[in-house]
């Protein structure tokens, strides 16, 4: 099985075996590239108690499991901080999954102190015992809500500085390029004026950059802040130097004035401010799939006590209380229905888009739509134990996690602002070993700076989390959670899958499919009458007659006198005549001889059919058969699948002639019948020994070995169990039609991030050099520092455009395109 990687083993102090473990996930803000990313993760491993810390760049998210009694939430903010990053206020109590071998802890949160630094959640009491402990964060609703705030105030922040800084960026590249055809601008004024505008764009707007840069140098890092304001001081005090002290320069006093570069400082500002907007914008949409789960729970809930209905927090609720759901509403949180009936739209949590009838004693599932009638429901879950809640989790932790072909990036991304910063003085010193003069100089300080500007470290620190954060998302809007980047990239090499057959590829229950009558009896004659000889009992086979019956509009006389014998058959008085139905032994034992049918009922069986043999009043009549049959949505997956090249095999521990039956209706074409749970592992591990790249298709229970083994281990559930725990992927219909959409998912998302990949590589290996100059001698390209900002502001920017068009993954419009890889949303982001 594929499994999400686990982060390297805390230096910190790590908890005792009977430690609680909990969970806290907090918001970060400042980082920039994956080298802001491995250093959050060092500094919260490095602190006491801490058991794993992961941090995602594109989610802003770093989500640290950890001792409850070692250390708090305010502690672990901390520790983000002093690394030289940002947490908003959010206050964040831990969740806590209880040791192995122990129930889950029901607890509370400690109480939260006043926070010792600015933009660090308080610390809770260290006194607080590990039982105490809050089992649950709060509401998904209510941290979505905190950081959606925090999100829109950076964004307020970035908007205010691009605009401050392309009103004042404007002129000073009019000034720039006017070139003598604005006299008043040639001359000392002009030069004055350009050092005013640009002083305030790169000491206002751009501040942000060097406070970032500078604290990445107190914690020995460097980053792409460090970049930025290297460069955009190197051209800021090389421009300042020449207006404010020209004698410094040769020729100075023979009336050359020494170029300045100040639109290009405040140019870099500028154009970098508006990709952070611009990505900021991007992040907002990856998230747009656990945002609308969120928006799904209801604020407020209608709760009943006696005769009377008061309108409640739906946070107040708590198991027990009643709550009334009008149609139209949705249900406040997950229940069970005690009064009324309804049909009840659960397609956000399942995908299943036929609503689903609910009368009393039925689950109802918080988020979802009550249709067509009032539905009185006791509740049963509430906050992060709900379905909702818990899709919810499942998702972010997904877009959360690492793929295994970040690697490569992860690595380049670790020595890449070194190299560029080497690459860039090697660049200064060549171009001024050229030309000494102070044209020489001038060119020298506007390569060196062109090179730290184009250099982005962020577009390959993004390419993978943006494909695996949207993709993930889009899963869980279209019925598949996947547990992260490494299952969506096993699943995307899948190229052989086994299928359990009962409740997998079929419906798991009998259904009626053959009659065939004997001595002048209609086949409706004889389904009406051991139909209703049937009727009583309450056998599955029984229950299949009855319902085929009525199926094919067969009416039911009444039954008079019904006997059973578990495991032969039944007998009934059906408007005055015996009928009796069951095995040829039993019949047999009644004097009634079954050759006749004999050979038909071995055909039958034979085909994977149960049958029955059917005597009235003492005479063979004809037989009936059921099988538990292939289900439409198993013919329609098993067509898709082939489709996409993958090849299908049923492993089943049922009887041969049933498993190839079923087999030959699908057009499956490998079978491994009567199969123990523990030789489906086996077959498993052989597939793999032959070079296959296997999913394996089961309940999760009688298969967890097989799904456990493994490339990717996929289970059938529903809302109400969204993840089992051998498996990688959970398809929530409750049955395989999700599994062609999960595997071509898997497959989009990452060729995404190859393409995210490729032309991030792309873009430093080329843009580098041309802008350090390499190619002038053959072919006189150089690139000015105002466009290297440019491009370098546009890559991460196209990174994020690209992994967004897998958002409409699975529409009409995606299909047609998602093989251009140059066709970016950009627009969207505006």
């Amino acid at each position: 099985m594929a499994t999400i990687p686990q982060p390297v083993e805390p230096t910190g102090a790590t908890a005792s075996p009977a430690a609680p473990r909990a969970r806290a996930d907090l918001p970060v803000q400042g980082m920039t590239c994956a080298a802001c990313v491995r250093r959050v993760e060092k500094a919260l491993r490095a602190a006491p108690g801490v058991q794993e810390a992961a941090v995602n760049l594109v989610t802003q998210r770093a989500t640290v499991a950890y001792d409850a009694r070692a250390t708090t939430p305010a502690a672990l903010a901390r520790a983000i901080v002093d690394a030289g990053y940002e947490v908003p206020d959010i206050p964040e109590a831990p969740e806590v999954a209880a040791p192995a071998g122990s129930p889950a802890l029901p607890a509370i949160a400690g109480a939260l102190a006043p926070a010792a630094s600015p933009g660090v959640p308080a610390a809770a009491s260290p006194e607080v015992p590990a039982a105490a402990v809050a089992a649950s964060r709060p509401a998904a609703s209510a941290r979505a809500a905190a950081l959606d705030a925090a999100e829109q105030k950076e964004q307020r922040s970035l908007r205010r500085d691009v605009a401050i800084a392309a009103l004042l960026t404007a002129p000073l590249l009019v000034v720039a390029m006017s070139h003598g055809a604005v006299p008043a601008l040639d001359g000392p004024a002009g030069r004055w004026l350009s050092l005013a505008l640009a002083t305030v764009v790169v000491l206002g707007p751009g501040r942000r950059f060097f406070r970032l840069a500078a604290s990445a140098l107190r914690h020995r890092a460097a980053d792409m802040n460090t970049l930025v304001s290297l460069g955009t001081g190197a051209a800021w005090l090389y421009s300042t130097a020449a207006v404010v002290a020209p004698g410094l320069f040769p020729h100075a006093a023979h009336g050359h004035l020494p170029p300045v570069y100040f639109e290009a400082a405040a140019a870099i500002v500028t154009f970098v401010l508006i990709g952070k907007l611009l990505e900021a914008r991007a992040r907002k949409r990856l998230a747009d799939a656990v945002r609308g789960l969120v928006a799904l729970q209801p604020k407020t809930a209608r709760r009943v006590r006696g005769d009377a209905e008061e309108e409640v927090p739906a946070a107040a609720l708590a198991p027990g209380d009643l709550v009334l759901a009008r149609p139209g509403e949705r249900i406040a949180t997950d229940g069970e229905v005690v009064r009324g009936a309804s049909a009840v739209d659960e397609s956000m949590l399942t995908g299943e888009s036929m609503p689903v009838d609910k009368t009393a004693g039925s689950a109802v599932f918080g988020g979802t739509l009550n249709q067509s009638g009032a539905l009185t429901f006791r509740v049963t879950k509430t906050g992060a134990d709900t379905a909702l809640a818990r899709i919810v989790e499942a998702v972010e932790e997904a877009q959360g996690s690492r793929a295994p072909i970040a690697r490569l990036a992860d690595v380049v991304s670790g020595v890449f602002v070194p190299v560029v910063l080497g690459v860039a003085s090697v660049t200064f010193v060549a171009w001024l070993a050229v030309d000494p003069t102070t044209g020489g100089l001038a060119t020298a300080v506007e390569r060196f700076v062109a090179v730290l500007v184009i250099a982005c470290p962020c577009a390959l620190g993004l390419a993978t989390p943006a494909a695996v954060a949207v993709g993930t998302g889009r899963g869980a809007e279209l019925g598949v959670l996947v547990k992260g980047g490494a299952a969506l990239e096993a699943a995307s090499r899948v190229d052989t899958v086994l299928l359990d057959k009962t409740g997998t590829l079929t419906s798991g229950r009998p259904a009626l499919t053959d009659v065939v009558a004997l001595g002048g009896h209609g086949e409706a004659e004889l389904l009406g009458l051991v139909a209703a000889a049937e009727h009583e009992s309450e056998h599955p086979v029984a229950r299949a007659i009855v319902e085929g019956a009525r199926g094919r509009g067969v009416g039911l006389a009444p039954a008079s006198g019904f006997r059973a014998e578990i495991g032969h058959g039944v007998e009934a008085r059906v408007s005055g005549r015996l009928v009796r139905a069951g095995t040829g032994a039993w019949l047999g034992r009644a004097g009634v001889a079954t050759d006749a049918l004999e050979a038909e009922a071995e055909r039958l069986a034979a085909h994977g059919r149960t049958p029955s043999f059917v005597a009235i009043d003492g005479r063979l009549a004809g037989l009936v058969a059921v099988a538990d049959r292939p289900t439409e949505e198993a013919r329609r997956a098993i067509a898709a699948l082939e489709q996409l090249g993958v090849e299908v095999a049923m492993v089943t521990g049922d009887r041969a002639g049933a498993a190839r039956a079923v087999a030959e209706e699908l057009g499956i074409r490998a079978v491994f019948a009567e199969v123990k749970p523990e030789d489906k592992a086996r077959i498993v591990r052989e597939q793999q020994a032959a070079g296959r790249r296997v999913a394996m298709v089961g309940d999760g229970i009688n298969d967890a070995p097989a799904l456990a083994g493994a490339d990717v281990g996929v289970a059938l559930g529903g809302g109400t169990d969204i993840a089992v725990a051998s498996a990688d992927v959970a398809l929530l219909r409750g049955g395989i039609a999700g599994l062609p959409t999960a595997l071509a998912l898997a497959r989009a998302t990452l060729r995404t991030i190859r393409q995210n990949l490729f032309w991030a590589f792309v873009y430093n290996v080329i843009g580098i050099p041309i802008a350090a100059g390499l190619l002038y001698p053959l072919t006189g390209w150089l690139l000015s520092p105002v466009l290297a900002s440019a491009a370098m502001s546009l890559s991460s920017v196209s990174v994020l455009g690209n992994s967004l068009r897998l958002r409409a993954f699975g529409r009409d419009e995606y299909r047609g395109r998602h093989g251009r890889a140059g066709r970016l949303e950009l627009t969207s982001l505006m």
